[in-house]
Protein backbone atom coordinates (compact mmCIF):
# COMPACT_ATOMS: atom_id res chain seq x y z
CA UNK A 1 0.00 0.00 0.00
CA UNK A 2 1.19 3.46 -0.90
CA UNK A 3 0.59 6.67 0.38
CA UNK A 4 -0.59 9.65 -1.59
CA UNK A 5 -0.79 13.07 -1.22
CA UNK A 6 -4.23 14.91 -2.98
CA UNK A 7 -5.36 18.46 -3.58
CA UNK A 8 -9.30 18.46 -4.91
CA UNK A 9 -12.41 20.40 -5.31
CA UNK A 10 -15.91 19.23 -3.46
CA UNK A 11 -19.05 19.39 -4.87
CA UNK A 12 -19.14 23.27 -3.66
CA UNK A 13 -15.47 24.11 -5.51
CA UNK A 14 -14.03 24.20 -2.64
CA UNK A 15 -10.46 23.25 -2.61
CA UNK A 16 -9.08 20.59 0.10
CA UNK A 17 -6.47 18.75 0.61
CA UNK A 18 -5.40 15.18 2.28
CA UNK A 19 -3.60 11.84 2.40
CA UNK A 20 -4.84 8.49 0.86
CA UNK A 21 -3.99 5.25 1.14
CA UNK A 22 -4.14 3.01 -2.18
CA UNK A 23 -2.45 0.35 -3.74
CA UNK A 24 -1.35 2.87 -6.69
CA UNK A 25 -2.46 6.00 -8.43
CA UNK A 26 -5.32 5.05 -10.22
CA UNK A 27 -7.30 3.33 -7.26
CA UNK A 28 -6.77 6.34 -4.73
CA UNK A 29 -7.91 8.33 -8.13
CA UNK A 30 -10.76 6.07 -8.20
CA UNK A 31 -11.62 6.30 -4.56
CA UNK A 32 -11.70 9.82 -4.30
CA UNK A 33 -13.87 10.16 -7.34
CA UNK A 34 -16.47 7.93 -5.35
CA UNK A 35 -16.39 10.76 -2.88
CA UNK A 36 -17.35 13.45 -5.31
CA UNK A 37 -13.92 15.11 -5.22
CA UNK A 38 -12.52 16.57 -8.45
CA UNK A 39 -9.00 15.58 -8.51
CA UNK A 40 -6.87 18.79 -8.86
CA UNK A 41 -3.61 16.69 -8.16
CA UNK A 42 -2.50 13.36 -7.01
CA UNK A 43 0.89 12.58 -5.98
CA UNK A 44 2.73 9.78 -3.97
CA UNK A 45 4.79 10.74 -0.77
CA UNK A 46 8.40 10.30 -1.14
CA UNK A 47 10.66 7.54 0.96
CA UNK A 48 12.34 10.36 2.19
CA UNK A 49 9.04 12.38 2.81
CA UNK A 50 7.57 9.26 5.22
CA UNK A 51 10.79 8.13 6.65
CA UNK A 52 11.11 12.07 8.14
CA UNK A 53 7.37 12.13 9.35
CA UNK A 54 7.27 8.48 10.62
CA UNK A 55 7.38 8.02 14.49
CA UNK A 56 8.51 4.90 16.06
CA UNK A 57 7.06 1.68 14.64
CA UNK A 58 4.52 4.23 13.41
CA UNK A 59 3.03 4.72 16.96
CA UNK A 60 1.18 7.78 17.75
CA UNK A 61 2.84 8.92 21.05
CA UNK A 62 1.21 10.94 23.85
CA UNK A 63 2.91 13.89 22.88
CA UNK A 64 0.93 14.23 19.25
CA UNK A 65 -2.32 13.57 20.64
CA UNK A 66 -1.58 16.55 23.34
CA UNK A 67 -0.77 18.82 19.83
CA UNK A 68 -3.44 17.53 17.85
CA UNK A 69 -5.88 18.27 20.87
CA UNK A 70 -4.88 21.75 21.69
CA UNK A 71 -4.61 23.04 17.70
CA UNK A 72 -8.08 21.45 17.02
CA UNK A 73 -9.61 22.81 20.14
CA UNK A 74 -8.18 26.56 19.32
CA UNK A 75 -9.80 25.96 15.69
CA UNK A 76 -13.20 25.10 16.80
CA UNK A 77 -13.42 27.79 19.35
CA UNK A 78 -12.80 29.82 16.77
CA UNK A 79 -15.45 28.41 14.69
CA UNK A 80 -13.21 27.19 12.25
CA UNK A 81 -16.10 24.19 10.63
CA UNK A 82 -14.82 20.56 12.42
CA UNK A 83 -14.10 19.32 8.84
CA UNK A 84 -12.17 22.36 7.81
CA UNK A 85 -10.43 22.24 11.40
CA UNK A 86 -9.46 18.41 10.58
CA UNK A 87 -7.67 18.68 7.35
CA UNK A 88 -5.78 21.85 8.61
CA UNK A 89 -4.56 19.47 10.91
CA UNK A 90 -4.04 17.05 8.10
CA UNK A 91 -1.40 19.56 7.05
CA UNK A 92 0.26 20.53 10.52
CA UNK A 93 0.62 17.02 11.53
CA UNK A 94 4.12 15.68 11.37
CA UNK A 95 3.27 11.98 12.83
CA UNK A 96 2.24 10.29 9.41
CA UNK A 97 0.30 7.68 11.19
CA UNK A 98 -1.89 10.15 12.80
CA UNK A 99 -1.82 12.28 9.78
CA UNK A 100 -3.75 9.16 7.73
CA UNK A 101 -6.03 8.44 10.64
CA UNK A 102 -7.36 12.87 11.03
CA UNK A 103 -7.46 12.67 7.05
CA UNK A 104 -9.96 9.00 7.36
CA UNK A 105 -11.74 11.11 10.19
CA UNK A 106 -12.27 14.30 8.29
CA UNK A 107 -13.97 12.53 5.68
CA UNK A 108 -16.03 10.13 8.00
CA UNK A 109 -17.28 13.31 9.99
CA UNK A 110 -17.85 14.96 6.17
CA UNK A 111 -19.87 12.11 5.24
CA UNK A 112 -22.22 12.48 8.72
CA UNK A 113 -20.49 10.71 11.14
CA UNK A 114 -19.98 12.28 14.79
CA UNK A 115 -16.75 12.52 15.69
CA UNK A 116 -16.89 10.60 18.82
CA UNK A 117 -18.11 7.79 16.82
CA UNK A 118 -14.98 8.20 14.26
CA UNK A 119 -12.44 8.32 17.09
CA UNK A 120 -14.33 5.35 18.52
CA UNK A 121 -13.15 2.94 15.61
CA UNK A 122 -9.53 3.47 16.27
CA UNK A 123 -9.37 2.80 20.28
CA UNK A 124 -5.51 2.35 19.88
CA UNK A 125 -4.93 5.68 19.12
CA UNK A 126 -7.74 7.29 21.00
CA UNK A 127 -8.58 6.04 24.34
CA UNK A 128 -12.18 5.45 25.83
CA UNK A 129 -11.43 8.38 28.06
CA UNK A 130 -10.52 10.78 25.41
CA UNK A 131 -13.43 9.49 23.06
CA UNK A 132 -16.01 9.93 25.93
CA UNK A 133 -14.59 13.31 26.64
CA UNK A 134 -15.09 14.20 23.34
CA UNK A 135 -19.04 12.31 23.23
CA UNK A 136 -20.13 14.96 26.48
CA UNK A 137 -18.78 18.03 24.51
CA UNK A 138 -20.97 17.32 21.68
CA UNK A 139 -24.10 16.23 23.57
CA UNK A 140 -23.61 19.37 25.65
CA UNK A 141 -23.21 21.86 22.39
CA UNK A 142 -19.32 22.77 24.33
CA UNK A 143 -17.48 20.31 22.21
CA UNK A 144 -15.26 23.67 21.99
CA UNK A 145 -14.85 24.45 25.64
CA UNK A 146 -14.39 20.53 26.12
CA UNK A 147 -11.62 20.12 23.92
CA UNK A 148 -9.88 22.76 25.26
CA UNK A 149 -10.04 21.54 28.89
CA UNK A 150 -8.69 18.40 27.64
CA UNK A 151 -5.99 19.49 25.80
CA UNK A 152 -4.91 21.12 29.17
CA UNK A 153 -5.37 18.47 31.14
CA UNK A 154 -3.68 15.88 29.05
CA UNK A 155 -0.53 18.83 28.75
CA UNK A 156 -0.64 18.43 32.44
CA UNK A 157 -0.12 15.22 32.61
CA UNK A 158 2.39 14.65 29.60
CA UNK A 159 4.46 17.69 31.57
CA UNK A 160 4.19 15.74 34.63
CA UNK A 161 5.23 11.88 33.49
CA UNK A 162 7.98 14.10 31.10
CA UNK A 163 9.63 15.30 34.58
CA UNK A 164 9.70 11.63 35.60
CA UNK A 165 10.83 10.16 32.70
CA UNK A 166 13.53 13.46 32.64
CA UNK A 167 14.56 12.90 36.59
CA UNK A 168 15.08 8.98 35.97
CA UNK A 169 17.24 9.83 33.38
CA UNK A 170 20.70 10.20 35.04
CA UNK A 171 20.70 8.18 37.63
CA UNK A 172 19.77 5.61 34.72
CA UNK A 173 22.56 6.53 32.53
CA UNK A 174 25.13 6.25 35.28
CA UNK A 175 23.89 2.83 36.88
CA UNK A 176 24.18 1.73 33.51
CA UNK A 177 27.49 3.19 32.99
CA UNK A 178 28.68 1.50 35.92
CA UNK A 179 27.42 -1.50 34.48
CA UNK A 180 29.50 -1.90 31.99
CA UNK A 181 32.42 -0.41 33.09
CA UNK A 182 32.02 -3.52 36.06
CA UNK A 183 31.56 -5.26 33.08
CA UNK A 184 34.36 -4.72 30.97
CA UNK A 185 36.71 -4.37 34.27
CA UNK A 186 35.42 -8.21 35.33
CA UNK A 187 36.02 -9.87 31.76
CA UNK A 188 39.29 -7.98 30.87
CA UNK A 189 40.87 -6.07 33.40
CA UNK A 190 40.72 -8.24 36.38
CA UNK A 191 42.04 -11.50 35.08
CA UNK A 192 45.19 -10.25 34.09
CA UNK A 193 45.72 -8.30 37.43
CA UNK A 194 44.79 -11.33 39.37
CA UNK A 195 46.98 -13.29 36.87
CA UNK A 196 49.66 -12.20 38.47
CA UNK A 197 48.51 -12.65 42.44
CA UNK A 198 47.24 -16.59 41.57
CA UNK A 199 50.91 -17.72 39.89
CA UNK A 200 52.68 -16.20 43.41
CA UNK A 201 50.68 -19.32 44.91
CA UNK A 202 50.30 -17.03 48.47
CA UNK A 203 47.22 -17.59 50.25
CA UNK A 204 44.85 -14.75 48.96
CA UNK A 205 41.84 -13.31 51.08
CA UNK A 206 38.15 -14.26 50.14
CA UNK A 207 37.24 -10.78 48.89
CA UNK A 208 39.81 -11.74 45.75
CA UNK A 209 38.85 -15.36 45.57
CA UNK A 210 35.17 -14.53 45.14
CA UNK A 211 36.84 -11.70 42.66
CA UNK A 212 38.42 -14.48 40.82
CA UNK A 213 35.79 -16.75 40.35
CA UNK A 214 33.22 -14.32 39.13
CA UNK A 215 36.01 -12.86 36.70
CA UNK A 216 36.15 -16.64 35.30
CA UNK A 217 32.35 -17.27 35.49
CA UNK A 218 31.73 -13.90 33.25
CA UNK A 219 34.51 -14.75 31.03
CA UNK A 220 33.17 -18.33 30.46
CA UNK A 221 29.76 -18.06 30.86
CA UNK A 222 28.79 -14.87 29.59
CA UNK A 223 26.38 -17.01 27.25
CA UNK A 224 24.44 -18.58 30.14
CA UNK A 225 24.08 -15.04 31.52
CA UNK A 226 21.94 -13.99 28.71
CA UNK A 227 19.88 -16.88 28.54
CA UNK A 228 19.60 -16.40 32.42
CA UNK A 229 18.12 -12.83 32.06
CA UNK A 230 16.43 -13.69 28.79
CA UNK A 231 14.70 -16.18 30.82
CA UNK A 232 13.63 -13.94 33.82
CA UNK A 233 12.63 -11.49 31.58
CA UNK A 234 10.45 -13.77 29.67
CA UNK A 235 8.83 -15.18 33.09
CA UNK A 236 8.07 -12.07 34.28
CA UNK A 237 6.34 -10.93 31.11
CA UNK A 238 4.24 -13.88 31.23
CA UNK A 239 4.02 -13.94 35.13
CA UNK A 240 2.78 -10.04 34.62
CA UNK A 241 0.75 -11.27 32.15
CA UNK A 242 -1.82 -12.71 34.23
CA UNK A 243 -4.63 -11.37 36.72
CA UNK A 244 -2.85 -12.77 39.97
CA UNK A 245 0.54 -11.81 38.19
CA UNK A 246 -0.05 -8.14 37.76
CA UNK A 247 -1.38 -7.09 40.97
CA UNK A 248 1.27 -8.79 42.92
CA UNK A 249 3.72 -6.57 40.84
CA UNK A 250 1.81 -3.90 41.26
CA UNK A 251 1.31 -4.38 44.78
CA UNK A 252 5.11 -4.33 45.19
CA UNK A 253 5.66 -1.42 43.16
CA UNK A 254 3.59 0.74 45.89
CA UNK A 255 6.12 -0.99 48.70
CA UNK A 256 9.26 0.18 47.50
CA UNK A 257 11.09 2.28 49.12
CA UNK A 258 11.83 6.01 48.25
CA UNK A 259 9.79 5.29 44.95
CA UNK A 260 6.65 3.46 46.25
CA UNK A 261 5.15 7.05 47.60
CA UNK A 262 5.98 8.68 44.38
CA UNK A 263 3.96 6.42 42.34
CA UNK A 264 1.50 6.10 44.68
CA UNK A 265 1.12 10.24 44.01
CA UNK A 266 1.34 9.35 39.84
CA UNK A 267 -1.90 6.85 40.34
CA UNK A 268 -3.94 8.96 42.42
CA UNK A 269 -3.25 11.99 40.35
CA UNK A 270 -3.85 10.01 37.22
CA UNK A 271 -7.19 8.71 38.62
CA UNK A 272 -8.42 12.22 40.18
CA UNK A 273 -7.51 14.12 37.15
CA UNK A 274 -9.10 12.04 34.54
CA UNK A 275 -12.46 11.70 37.08
CA UNK A 276 -12.26 15.45 37.11
CA UNK A 277 -12.03 16.13 33.46
CA UNK A 278 -14.73 13.36 32.48
CA UNK A 279 -17.11 14.86 35.32
CA UNK A 280 -16.98 18.64 34.08
CA UNK A 281 -17.31 16.83 30.47
CA UNK A 282 -21.10 15.50 32.02
CA UNK A 283 -20.00 12.06 31.87
CA UNK A 284 -21.86 10.21 34.98
CA UNK A 285 -20.20 9.61 38.22
CA UNK A 286 -20.50 5.74 37.41
CA UNK A 287 -19.53 5.82 33.90
CA UNK A 288 -16.22 8.25 34.52
CA UNK A 289 -15.32 5.34 37.43
CA UNK A 290 -15.39 2.69 34.81
CA UNK A 291 -13.52 4.62 32.33
CA UNK A 292 -11.14 5.56 34.82
CA UNK A 293 -10.30 1.99 36.02
CA UNK A 294 -8.36 1.39 32.51
CA UNK A 295 -6.55 4.36 32.43
CA UNK A 296 -4.94 4.41 36.09
CA UNK A 297 -2.46 2.08 35.01
CA UNK A 298 -2.23 -0.20 38.27
CA UNK A 299 -4.52 -3.42 39.34
CA UNK A 300 -4.42 -2.16 42.82
CA UNK A 301 -6.11 0.94 42.13
CA UNK A 302 -8.05 -0.34 39.32
CA UNK A 303 -9.92 -3.15 41.69
CA UNK A 304 -10.43 -0.01 44.34
CA UNK A 305 -12.23 1.86 41.70
CA UNK A 306 -13.95 -1.31 40.13
CA UNK A 307 -15.66 -2.10 43.67
CA UNK A 308 -16.08 1.92 44.12
CA UNK A 309 -18.32 1.50 40.72
CA UNK A 310 -20.81 -1.22 41.87
CA UNK A 311 -20.75 0.60 45.36
CA UNK A 312 -22.08 3.43 43.48
CA UNK A 313 -24.39 1.84 41.05
CA UNK A 314 -26.18 0.17 44.44
CA UNK A 315 -26.74 3.65 45.80
CA UNK A 316 -23.67 4.02 47.95
CA UNK A 317 -21.44 6.43 48.48
CA UNK A 318 -18.12 7.10 45.67
CA UNK A 319 -15.98 7.54 49.13
CA UNK A 320 -17.54 4.17 50.76
CA UNK A 321 -14.93 1.85 49.51
CA UNK A 322 -11.94 4.20 49.64
CA UNK A 323 -12.23 5.25 53.18
CA UNK A 324 -12.10 1.51 53.91
CA UNK A 325 -8.97 0.99 51.74
CA UNK A 326 -4.93 1.41 53.08
CA UNK A 327 -4.06 2.39 49.59
CA UNK A 328 -6.20 5.35 49.49
CA UNK A 329 -5.08 8.52 51.66
CA UNK A 330 -7.62 9.23 53.95
CA UNK A 331 -7.86 12.80 52.87
CA UNK A 332 -8.89 11.62 49.28
CA UNK A 333 -11.96 9.76 50.61
CA UNK A 334 -12.92 12.53 53.39
CA UNK A 335 -12.23 15.51 50.78
CA UNK A 336 -14.72 13.53 48.07
CA UNK A 337 -17.21 12.59 50.51
CA UNK A 338 -17.67 16.36 51.28
CA UNK A 339 -17.72 17.38 47.62
CA UNK A 340 -20.17 14.27 46.83
CA UNK A 341 -22.36 15.58 49.83
CA UNK A 342 -22.02 19.53 48.77
CA UNK A 343 -22.62 18.41 44.66
CA UNK A 344 -18.51 20.08 44.56
CA UNK A 345 -16.93 17.36 43.04
CA UNK A 346 -14.93 18.34 40.14
CA UNK A 347 -13.61 21.56 42.58
CA UNK A 348 -12.32 18.84 45.15
CA UNK A 349 -10.92 16.59 42.84
CA UNK A 350 -9.52 19.44 41.09
CA UNK A 351 -8.08 20.67 44.74
CA UNK A 352 -6.92 17.28 45.40
CA UNK A 353 -5.18 16.91 42.00
CA UNK A 354 -3.39 20.04 42.40
CA UNK A 355 -2.15 18.83 45.93
CA UNK A 356 -0.95 15.66 44.73
CA UNK A 357 1.05 17.34 41.79
CA UNK A 358 2.99 19.43 44.04
CA UNK A 359 4.04 16.77 46.15
CA UNK A 360 4.90 14.69 43.33
CA UNK A 361 7.08 17.39 42.03
CA UNK A 362 8.80 18.10 45.53
CA UNK A 363 9.28 14.53 45.87
CA UNK A 364 11.16 14.61 42.11
CA UNK A 365 13.41 17.19 43.56
CA UNK A 366 14.37 15.51 46.96
CA UNK A 367 15.04 12.04 44.88
CA UNK A 368 17.86 14.41 42.53
CA UNK A 369 19.05 15.86 45.55
CA UNK A 370 19.46 12.34 47.15
CA UNK A 371 20.61 10.30 43.83
CA UNK A 372 23.49 11.91 44.24
CA UNK A 373 25.07 10.73 47.69
CA UNK A 374 23.71 7.37 46.72
CA UNK A 375 25.75 7.53 43.37
CA UNK A 376 28.44 8.32 45.31
CA UNK A 377 28.23 5.41 47.67
CA UNK A 378 28.04 3.23 45.56
CA UNK A 379 30.88 4.04 43.29
CA UNK A 380 32.65 4.38 46.79
CA UNK A 381 31.91 0.92 47.56
CA UNK A 382 33.09 -0.41 44.06
CA UNK A 383 36.21 1.31 44.07
CA UNK A 384 36.90 -0.27 47.87
CA UNK A 385 36.30 -3.67 46.99
CA UNK A 386 38.39 -3.53 43.81
CA UNK A 387 40.99 -2.18 46.02
CA UNK A 388 40.45 -4.60 48.93
CA UNK A 389 40.27 -7.50 46.06
CA UNK A 390 43.25 -6.30 43.99
CA UNK A 391 45.35 -3.75 45.04
CA UNK A 392 46.33 -4.82 48.62
CA UNK A 393 47.22 -8.44 47.87
CA UNK A 394 49.47 -6.78 45.12
CA UNK A 395 50.76 -4.27 47.96
CA UNK A 396 51.67 -6.83 50.52
CA UNK A 397 52.89 -9.16 48.01
CA UNK A 398 55.42 -6.27 47.18
CA UNK A 399 56.14 -5.14 50.80
CA UNK A 400 57.20 -8.94 51.17
CA UNK A 401 60.53 -7.91 48.52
Amino acid sequence: MAIFQYKALDSNRNTTNGLIEAVNESVAAEILQEKGLSIVSLKEKSAKVKSKSTSFLGRVKTKDLVVFSRQFSVMVSANVAMVQALQILVEQTENITLKMIISDIADEVDSGARLSDALAKRPKVFSGFFINVVKSGETSGKLDEILSYLADEMEKDYDMMSKIKGAMIYPAFVFGGLVVVGTVMMVFVVPKLTGILTETGAELPMATKILIGTSGFLSNFWWLIFIILAGVVGGIKLYIGTYAGKRQVDWLILRLPIFGKLFQRIYLVRFTRSMNTLIIGGVTITKSLKIVSEIVGNQIYKDLITKTSKEVEDGNSISSVFANSTEMPPMVSQMMSIGEKTGKLDVVLSKITDFYTREINNIIANLMTLMEPIIMVIMGVAVGVMVAAVIMPMYNMASQF
